[in-house]
């Protein structure tokens, strides 16, 4: 059939196909983003990612019985609150209590390291006790239908760009694997509930803080739930800062009486961030200590009977899964000393890689924060000094005293002898007998 050609033929054709070209476009647009996903990690790059798996099945504590999980319908990640070797021991030997209890470990499938590296700790078809008192959607022990990932870390602090590299390869495996979709990863603090507390009247969500810094998004996962099905059931209490992480309406705030409640990011106890808001269902456990400005420690479960809860002032540090008798000493202590506890984040926070913070390694190299690329790359036995400058270099111009002053036997005055590390000034016998090399830091703050 011949069309005789019309003038304004081609526009009155374009103008009406608009919708419908619009909505084939959004609907072209979301089928495909699986399809993108799907190819995002090429063969070889998989079977690479899974040889370069560290074998650590090897090390799980005997005494834990290994059982075929009968169904898998989630993920779930967590953060270890600590360094890489004691997570590693923990998480595979067990967990051991103040008063004596220990679990038998096999307490992941998985460990990723700060670097990107991977530890298989159970075969992924083995129930890992990770979990621990959970619900999902009704169901709980949610340990009997998940695959558990640690991640080396903090939940308050960054996770690393490589983690979440090897996150996404190792969830990507999982979910095809399993038959899951993105929505069917969670995080420890997403299930977790308690029972009834002094800020909670009801079983609850807040138990853990686990991974509530997870992000997403950097794992290569769409969206999740909007909404906590079990709160919303009626089944638990939402806890508030949570929600807020996790589910939050368009410029609302989650509150609870007349207090408003913000996410935190920091191990710091302020008016917005109370030691619930940082330590979950942990708050009051003897391995939780708190610092307090003033340098005094207190075990969280001496805080009640020694101080209050009401009176723990602001600036107050928390930290998990410590010894009281250590943190102790390390805070009455200027140079301080990483340990598979200690790490360089829980000595110095966000300043681990300021160029004030200044790091002496077991092998004699001293490094500013700057060159550190992450925290866990540390060995254990290096210390450290926080708010300093230098180094100074003692010469036949440049004395002790000419370099600090008055203050070059003072204990803040520290002194780097080569082959002996760092020494405070009040410790040094003879001034006079420093050797060539001797490099002085002196507090920024005076």
């Amino acid at each position: 059939m011949n069309i005789e050609p019309c003038n304004n033929f081609s526009f009155s054709i374009v103008s009406a196909l608009v919708p419908l070209i619009a909505l084939i476009l959004v609907v072209v647009l979301m089928t495909a983003t699986p399809v993108r996903a799907a190819q995002r990690y090429s063969r070889s790059d998989l079977v690479r990612f899974q040889n370069r798996i560290i074998d650590y099945r090897s090390q799980i504590n005997p005494r834990f019985k290994k059982r075929v999980r009968s169904r898998t319908r989630l993920i779930i990640v967590h953060t270890s609150e600590l360094g890489l070797k004691s997570s590693l021991r923990v998480i595979s030997k067990g967990k051991r209590f103040k008063n004596g209890r220990t679990t038998p470990g096999g307490h992941a499938n998985y460990v990723i390291a700060r670097n990107g590296s991977v530890y298989r700790i159970l075969d992924k078809k083995y129930r890992a006790d990770h979990a621990g008192r959970s619900m999902w959607n009704g169901v709980s022990n949610v340990s009997d239908i998940s695959v558990g990932i640690e991640f080396v870390g903090y939940h308050y602090a960054p996770l690393t760009a490589g983690q979440y590299r090897a996150a996404g390869m190792l969830l990507f495996i999982l979910k095809r694997v399993y038959g899951l979709e993105d929505k069917d990863v969670l995080t420890h603090s997403q299930i977790a509930y308690g029972k009834p507390n002094r800020w909670f009247s009801k079983d609850h969500r807040g138990r853990k803080r686990c991974a509530k810094n997870f992000d997403r998004i950097r794992a290569g996962l769409g969206p999740t739930w909007s909404f906590d099905p079990d709160v919303r059931a009626g089944r638990l209490t939402p806890d508030p800062t949570l929600a807020q992480v996790f589910y939050p309406a368009p410029g609302a705030v989650v509150s609870i009486g007349k207090k408003g409640y913000q996410p935190q990011k920091s191990d710091i106890i302020s008016k917005q961030n109370s030691a619930w808001a940082i330590a979950g269902e942990d708050y009051d456990a003897h391995s939780t200590v708190y610092m307090l400005p003033g340098g005094k420690t207190l075990a969280g479960d001496r805080v009640a009977s020694s101080l209050g809860w009401e009176r723990l002032p602001e600036g107050t540090k928390v930290l998990l899964n410590q010894k009281t008798k250590h943190v102790r000493e390390q805070a009455k202590s200027i140079i301080k000393t990483i340990s598979p506890r200690m790490t360089a984040w829980s000595h110095a926070g966000r300043a681990y890689h300021a160029s004030s913070t200044i790091y002496f390694l077991p092998s004699g190299r001293v490094l500013n924060g700057y060159r550190i690329a992450d925290w866990d790359d540390l060995p254990s036995g290096t210390r450290l000094v926080l708010g300093y400058k230098g180094p100074i270099v003692i010469s036949k111009n440049k004395t002790a005293y000419g370099i600090a002053g008055t203050k070059f036997k003072h204990p803040g005055t520290i002194y780097h002898i080569p082959g002996q590390g760092p020494v405070q000034g009040d410790r040094i016998p003879d001034f006079s007998d420093l050797p060539k090399g001797t490099g002085v830091y002196l507090p920024i703050a005076g």
